[in-house]
This record gives structure tokens, C-alpha cells and sequence, in this order.
């Protein structure tokens, strides 16, 4: 089985897509952090992160068992993630990686913004999570002070509403909804909520596909 879960910034897909392949026995495949691994390899080296050779070359040497959640969370790498990932030739060379890992036996859940579209347009499920800016914000000022940090609400809204733009506006996979995707309003849900709602969605789609 293949689940694609695509959606905005702090939306909570990666914690609904990592339940989701643990409920299921799927591996599990965060493809945003593909690229902070890249912008990482990138900064690690002293590389520049303007040109895009250099980028697809040490795209196509990255490693998915070794990206490390927590490491590639820092801000700066982000930052540097988002500069590398509007390139194209670097955009099909982890594409090409995470189709490769997305048909790997037993199956796996994919998240990121354009999984449903791009990467497994043929998922036999997709999820499009999403949930309002503020409520999105809210939720990582929340993750960020109960991890001892210190965070200032209007800034993290400010830079969800910038990332949103630039997900959904860029020419390259631009962030949106496949037709086919159920949409998983997660606003009023906490992640129990969401994760039942999910996977009876699945559900319903295994009890279809074995009665075919």
C-alpha cells in the first residue's frame, strides 16, 4: 500500500503520516527533510547553495536512512532547504529517490507538498492535510515553548504565511491538492482525531480494493 499525505507547513501531516505507517506496518518517508539533507550535505561542505549542479550532484548522493529529524529541523537549514528546492534539477533527482523508496516492499507513506501530484500520482491513497495559518502557527509556538525555546507567535505566523506563498506559487510542484486527494481539515482536530478520521479513510479504501 502506498499513502500520500501532502499539506501546508505545521499542518500535522508528518506526525498523522508517521502513525499512520506505524498503524499499517508501512515505512515512512518525510521528503522535506530529503531536501534539508541535501542543503545540509551543501552547508556541511562549504558549497554554495546557488548552483544547481553542484546541488543535483550531492542530491543524488544523499542517503535517506541517514536523515536525522532532529538535526535537519534547525531553522537555517531551512532556510537553505528553501533555496535548493525550487531547483528543478534537483527537485528530479529526490523525486527520483523518494518514487524509488515509495515502491520499496511493504509499501510506505509519503508526506511533503507534492506527493499526490508528482511524486505517486498512483498512491492508493491521498491525503491533503490542512488547517488554518493561525491555528497552524499556534500549534508550533506551543512546540517550541514545550521544548524550552522561546517564540514570538506573530513572527511564526508571519513565516507560515510566507512559506504558504511560496508552496503554492512557485512554478515547480507548486503545493495543491490532487483531484483525487481527501481533503483532512485538522483545525478543530487534535491528532487522535485526525489520525481515526485518516485512517478510516484507509480503511474503507483497503475494504474496496480487496473486494475488487
Amino acid at each position: 500500500m502506498l499513502i500520500a499525505i501532502d499539506g501546508p507547513a505545521a499542518s500535522g501531516k508528518g506526525t498523522l503520516a508517521r502513525k499512520l505507517a506505524a498503524r499499517y506496518g508501512l515505512r515512512h518517508l518525510d521528503t522535506g527533510l530529503t531536501y534539508r539533507g541535501v542543503a545540509k550535505a551543501l552547508l556541511d561542505a562549504g558549497l554554495p547553495l546557488d548552483d544547481e549542479s553542484v546541488a543535483e550532484e550531492t542530491a543524488h548522493g544523499l542517503d535517506l536512512g541517514g536523515l536525522d529529524r532532529a538535526v535537519l529541523s534547525a531553522h537555517g537549514i531551512g532556510e537553505a532547504a528553501s533555496k535548493i528546492a525550487v531547483m528543478p534539477a534537483v527537485r528530479q533527482a529526490l523525486v527520483d529517490k523518494q518514487r524509488a523508496f515509495a515502491v520499496t516492499p511493504p509499501g510506505a507513506v509519503l508526506d511533503g507538498r507534492d506527493i499526490g501530484t508528482v511524486v505517486c500520482p498512483d498512491a492508493d491513497v491521498k491525503l491533503y492535510v490542512i488547517a488554518t495559518a493561525e491555528v497552524r502557527a499556534a500549534r508550533r509556538w506551543r512546540e517550541i515553548e514545550a521544548g524550552g525555546g522561546t517564540a514570538d507567535y506573530a513572527g511564526i505566523l508571519a513565516d507560515i504565511q510566507r512559506r504558504d506563498a511560496r508552496d503554492t506559487e512557485r512554478a515547480a510542484s507548486p503545493l495543491k491538492p490532487a483531484q483525487d486527494a481527501h481533503l483532512l481539515d485538522t483545525s478543530e482536530m487534535d491528532i487522535e482525531t485526525a489520525f481515526r478520521a485518516a485512517s478510516a479513510i484507509i480503511d474503507a479504501k483497503r475494504i474496496e480494493r480487496n473486494a475488487n
